[in-house]
């Protein structure tokens, strides 16, 4: 066979990603911040755009940026008199706490001097983080010095700082509350090698081995075990430093009469315009103004086309969440119980979009609801099949887990056995295993666990 070169033309299709496809992806894919931010950055660089006045949108995204931490589920309306900081309380560290309270104490320079060395190295949790025989070979001090001196930061607010072990910590609470004229808590003796030796027991549920072992009764343990409870494990954290971060909801979804409507949160970003000024200056006939004319036609052409896919990600948006909300009415209207199994693919079909495109467009993307707020992921969950050929979601299973461990017997808890068949029951094909799954992870202990003694 005879092989050779040679040029012929042919058409094809082929998918070309342009610069404005991709940017119309990325700004479908961006949270309220970020699109802030990018927003923030392109009306830097193109002269072209405008925002609206009435905002300071580079001060918003800066505050939004610098806050982290905490999620706080409020919904946030960015408005003309809209501060993200207002509601935000100044409260001192820890360590500044510790360090007033160090002040007030007579104590002389020297103690002073070691008072602030251990305090330095309290960490987070109000726990001791360096042995006293290092501390006091640091400071070149005796270890009699630093022992009282950690003796007096021990009784500072917050009850158990200063503690160099969890044990040490809860009885610095327990003595307090032994102290406390007020309350009249009795603390029984047992308590205290019960915190030293068996609380990993306790934790497995082994009630009646610790009981034996301190020769008390079951219920004299569980009572122990029910005023443990009461004490903090990690003082330090009511002093948290961390900002909150809050959520600026992309759409409201409200019940009007009987149907749901949503609405697309505009507020949330700057309003951009075309500046007029560069519009009139292409209409100039001056042919020295050449060069600027090409320069304002290049800036006005990704002016239209980020104007463009900011529409484009408000529509996906809006379409997404009106499918999700019709596809989980059961949940806006009875609660979590009634949510069914919904996946990508679904919402893909019934809107005519990829499942890339809905996964973009709900991931980072909040919804204000009657119901609280919602990450548009959360409405996604797998499931289990019913006997009616429904689906049951694993949200459902998991509400309804609860609900029956709510009103069992706590001297005869339910087993994860026995919560299959009553699931089973209602007609929901699940497994055991299942529900031991969905039991850890809505942080419920096992039937061993949550068993009560009889007095």
């Amino acid at each position: 066979m005879q092989m050779g070169y040679g040029l012929w033309q042919e058409q094809s299709q082929r998918l070309v990603m342009t610069p404005e496809l991709r940017q119309a992806i990325t700004v479908l894919q961006f949270s309220s911040l970020e699109l802030l931010e990018f927003l923030e950055g392109e009306l830097a660089v193109n002269p072209v755009i405008e925002s609206d006045p009435r905002i300071d949108w580079s001060e918003l995204a800066r505050m939004q940026r610098d806050s982290s931490g905490v999620r706080n589920t409020a919904p946030v309306t960015a408005g003309e008199d809209y501060d993200p900081t207002a509601n935000v309380s100044q409260s001192k560290s820890l360590h500044e706490h510790l360090q007033d309270q160090l002040r007030l104490q007579k104590l002389s320079p020297e103690d002073l001097r070691i008072g602030r060395y251990l305090i330095g190295n309290i960490d987070d949790n109000g726990y001791l983080t360096m042995s006293l025989p290092e501390c006091a070979m640091t400071l070149r001090v005796h270890l009699e010095a630093a022992e009282a001196v950690l003796k007096t930061i021990q009784t500072f607010e917050p009850t158990g700082v200063g503690a160099r072990d969890l044990s040490e910590c809860l009885r610095l609470q327990l003595a307090e509350l032994e102290n406390d004229r007020a309350r009249q808590v009795k603390i029984p003796r047992e308590i205290y090698p019960l915190i030293d030796h068996y609380l990993e027991e306790v934790a497995q549920g082994r009630i009646t081995r610790v009981a034996s072992s301190l020769g008390v009764s079951p219920a004299d343990v569980q009572r122990m075990v029910d005023l443990i409870k009461t004490l903090d494990p990690k003082p330090g954290r009511l002093f948290s430093t961390e900002i909150p971060h809050y959520i600026i909801p992309d759409v409201n979804v409200e019940k009007v009469g009987q149907d749901y409507v949503v609405v697309v949160n505009d507020r949330a970003y700057p309003k951009l315009h075309i500046n007029d000024f560069y519009r009139n200056m292409l209409n100039t006939n001056d042919p020295s103004h050449k060069e600027t004319r090409e320069y304002i036609n290049g800036k006005l052409s990704g002016a239209l086309w980020l104007l463009k896919s900011l529409e484009q990600r408000r529509q996906t948006i809006y379409n997404v969440t009106s499918k999700i909300v019709e596809m989980q009415r059961g949940f806006f209207d009875v609660g979590v119980s009634a949510m069914k199994p919904l996946t990508l693919r679904q919402v893909a079909e019934q809107v005519g979009l990829h499942e890339s495109t809905i996964s973009r467009a709900t991931t980072g993307k909040y919804a204000q609801t009657p119901r609280g707020v919602f990450e548009l992921k959360y409405f996604f969950n797998s499931g289990v099949q019913t006997s009616s050929g429904d689906g049951a979601s694993a949200e459902s299973l998991k509400a309804e887990i609860r609900r029956l461990i709510q009103a069992e017997d706590p001297k005869k808890p339910l087993s994860d056995q026995k919560l299959t068949d009553l699931l089973q029951a209602q007609g929901i094909e699940i497994a055991r295993r299942t529900v031991a799954k969905y039991r850890e992870e809505e942080g419920l202990p096992s039937s061993s666990q949550r068993k009560r003694y009889e007095e």
